[in-house]
């Protein structure tokens, strides 16, 4: 589903040049939930960045259900970004003058779905994550976990057939950790491509691959 072949990600400013990634050879299969660990710096986001279509290698190939992707404009990767993908952030992004179903319909709007549809289509996926009960409410009014629940709902409202997920875990306590995991793993096993960042050892493991990072390169 994902092949990312000989990928190098290098950032140059007039003065510095700072390789992020080097010689990157990664195949994630379709229906995967692959881990994606290392110590901060070493180049985790800028993965997950790339195979997100948000950033491109300076060098190597991406390919996506087998097409690369490399050559693609902006508005081709726009398209597959909204159709294919999912995003999931450690921060939510959440935009509070927005409720929690206006929020989760977002994604909705770029594909010029109608306002019946998008409201269905949000409630839908709010009671997939349990929070069918505070759709009429503001981020303000939410907890850390429940933000995150509503950034997952978001992510998966559009139903991709893939989801990246950026330490989803990092802002909450084990606890809820481990319900978002728990969230993550049901979505895997409905048919959804979960790749995880995390710094976190024991949820890496509940996941069915881990790849490691360190300064920019895949640990083997």
């Amino acid at each position: 589903m994902i092949h990312l072949k000989n990928v190098e990600k290098v950032y140059r400013t007039s003065s510095i040049e700072t390789l992020a990634l080097s010689n990157i050879n990664l195949h994630i299969q379709k229906k995967e939930f692959v881990s994606i660990m290392g110590p901060s710096g070493c180049g985790k986001s800028t993965l997950l960045n790339i195979m997100g279509l948000l950033d491109a290698p300076s060098q190597g190939t991406m390919e996506l259900d087998g097409n690369p992707v490399n050559n693609f404009q902006d508005k081709a990767l726009a398209r597959l970004r909204n159709e294919k993908l999912g995003f999931i952030f450690q921060s939510f992004h959440l935009i509070n003058d927005l409720s929690v179903l206006d929020n989760v319909e977002i994604p909705l709007l770029y594909r010029r779905s109608s306002a019946r549809e998008r409201r269905l289509l949000a409630q839908q996926a709010l009671e997939k994550v349990g929070l069918s009960n505070r759709m009429s409410h503001f981020p303000r009014q939410l907890s850390g976990g429940q933000k995150q629940r509503v950034a997952i709902a978001r992510a998966i409202v559009g139903r991709p057939e893939i989801i990246l997920a950026d330490e989803p875990t990092g802002n909450l306590d084990s606890a809820m950790g481990n319900e978002i995991l728990s969230i993550l793993q049901q979505l895997n096993s409905e048919g959804a491509t979960i790749v995880m960042v995390t710094h976190d050892e024991a949820m890496a493991k509940r996941t069915h691959r881990l790849v490691r990072l360190f300064d920019g390169s895949q640990v083997l």
